[in-house]
């Protein structure tokens, strides 16, 4: 079996600090074995820079780029920094397939609502104009990422490692947007998770690792990759009732349809 990682961040100091075979060993290793394409998501100018060096290495990764909430919050000139994100997303060597990772994080005291709501509009403002889909992160923050989507129907994206309600779930893929499930699909306490991927059509569903974070069950805690993808596709196979090969083809499918990818 082969599975495309639809979200990553491989250029993420764990990976340094944690991989003892390093990160270019194990993502030689990964694309040899088991893995057909992975997306590598930058958050912020800085590291949108870090995904495209180590993205031109390999054929099979593709970067996402776009500025989180979280480190958006922090910028003093966040028009500087959306006009470098786009100068970037323009250059075709950089591989680009998506603007994200963007949205709302809710989840610190220290959140700037005001900074993120502004980053996340303009952005989807961005994604509209260049004709690409939007990665959308979205933590503790259902309601306002649903307004927001709802004043930009031009957009289409997806809502990574996906964490709300069946019931929003069925209203995105109504809005046409596609549903992200990590390694919380596996989770022992991931029942809204998995209710929310039984409502989802199986053409509209991709996987993820989020790597370096988030690892599936039984591998929590430790240090994620694109080759623990097995777990999420086999739990996401039975909640759709087939088998993990089914369900990792059905979601590289996905992942090529919605990034306008070929195989090669």
């Amino acid at each position: 079996m082969r599975y495309f990682d639809s979200h990553a961040h491989y250029y993420d100091e764990r990976f340094r600090k944690e991989c003892e075979e390093g990160v270019d060993a194990l993502l030689t290793r990964l694309f040899a074995e088991s893995v057909s394409g992975i997306v590598n998501v930058g958050t912020s100018p800085e590291t949108c820079r870090a995904a495209i060096r180590q993205t031109r290495r390999y054929p099979a990764m593709y970067t996402a780029l776009g500025i989180h909430p979280t480190d958006g919050q922090l910028l003093d000139d966040p028009d500087a920094a959306l006009s470098e994100v786009e100068n970037m997303i323009l250059d075709p060597e950089n591989k680009c397939v998506a603007l994200g990772e963007i949205g709302l994080d809710y989840h610190y005291p220290d959140t700037d609502k005001e900074k993120q709501a502004y980053l996340f509009d303009r952005q989807m403002e961005l994604a509209a104009r260049l004709d690409l889909p939007v990665v959308i992160h979205d933590r503790e923050a259902h309601g306002d990422v649903m307004e927001t989507i709802l004043r930009h129907k031009k957009t289409r994206g997806v809502l990574h490692s996906f964490s709300g309600s069946p019931e929003m779930a069925e209203e995105l893929v109504r809005l046409g947007y596609f549903i992200s499930f990590s390694g919380t699909l596996t989770f022992q306490n991931a029942r809204r998770t998995v209710e929310s991927a039984a409502k989802v059509p199986p053409e509209k569903i991709l996987i993820e690792t989020d790597c370096p974070y988030l690892a599936p069950h039984p591998l929590r805690g430790t240090l994620n990759h694109s080759g623990n993808l097995a777990y999420t596709a086999a739990r996401l196979a039975g909640i759709l009732g087939t088998s993990p090969e089914t369900a990792a083809r059905l979601t590289e499918e996905n992942a090529r349809r919605f990034f306008s990818l070929e195989k090669i």
